[in-house]
């Protein structure tokens, strides 16, 4: 029988595991805004080891996400990953943006770890500093408590045989 378990918000109980965060450098001050909350409050919750790894774009997050997933399974608690694409005058971002997303949707489902995506597609510097310098939108705590929720259900579920 599967325990229930919640996802909306962190228990405040120690969860330990560890918990990767791949983080870009560009727009390195919007993605900081999203690395330190992140961080805050994994050791909050008493995440056990968060590593974390920066990459010079967010069209290089997924290759090293897939490199985690593969190489600390089973330890591995979650990924978070975390990017900020502004729009500019071409499709160019557009572009970058899908193909994250496909790449780190096809990571966690090949692993099985859970990839939390918060690589942001946005439209103007306006909302990067709404969701990722504010305290009450800021995507980075969000997306470390949605680690944490994932990590939960996660150990609750049952473990498949490998082939």
């Amino acid at each position: 029988m599967l325990k229930k378990v919640s996802t909306r918000r962190a228990s405040g109980k120690a969860v330990g595991g560890h918990f990767a965060i791949v983080a870009s450098l560009y727009n390195r001050r919007y993605v900081d805004g999203m690395l330190r909350p992140a961080q805050k409050q994994l050791a909050a919750e008493g995440a056990a080891k968060v590593t974390v790894v920066r990459v010079p774009g967010a069209y290089e997050i997924p290759v090293v996400a897939a490199r985690l997933a593969r190489t600390a399974r089973p330890g591995l608690s979650g990924i978070i990953c975390l990017g900020v694409i502004l729009r500019g005058e071409t499709t160019h971002a557009q572009h970058i943006g899908e193909a994250v997303t496909q790449a780190l949707t096809q990571i966690q489902l090949q692993h099985e770890v859970p990839v939390v995506h918060e690589v942001l597609l946005l439209e103007n510097e306006s909302q990067a500093r709404v969701r990722c310098l504010s305290r009450e939108h800021n995507r980075g705590a969000e997306a470390a408590l949605t680690a944490l929720a994932m990590a939960r259900v996660m150990r609750s579920l049952p473990v498949a045989d490998e082939p």
